[in-house]
């Protein structure tokens, strides 16, 4: 029977690594956060709760997290009058248009 131990053991350790992933409470990957050209804030593995505010406005940010984040305008993760969010999917980046505000904070998007 040490087959079957093996199979059940086996079996156990990907259950515990599913479980685990499932409890996460950071996304895995980087957010890369740019004014212009310049690099503002590069984060690694950022806490998937709350807001986080850039040190300073920035046109341009990657999404290399596993998760979909939202990006404000305001410094709060919220969308004050004449502001605006905008839904960055994994892998994705977004380019602010000149005539909008910089983006200000970012959250993870609910799954």
């Amino acid at each position: 029977m040490p087959s079957s131990r093996s199979t059940a053991a086996l079996i156990g350790i990907a259950l515990l690594g599913i479980a685990l992933t499932a409890c996460q409470d950071q996304a895995s990957g980087q957010v890369v956060a740019r004014s212009g050209v310049r690099l503002v804030e590069t984060l690694s593995n950022p806490p998937i709760h709350g807001c986080h505010r850039f040190p300073e406005g920035v046109t341009h940010v990657e999404n290399q997290t596993q998760s979909n984040l939202v990006l404000y305008t305001a410094p709060d993760c919220t969308v004050p009058a004449g502001g605006q969010s905008n839904y960055l999917d994994i892998g994705q980046s977004d380019q602010v248009a000149s005539v909008t505000s910089p983006w200000l904070s970012f959250a993870f998007a609910p799954e």
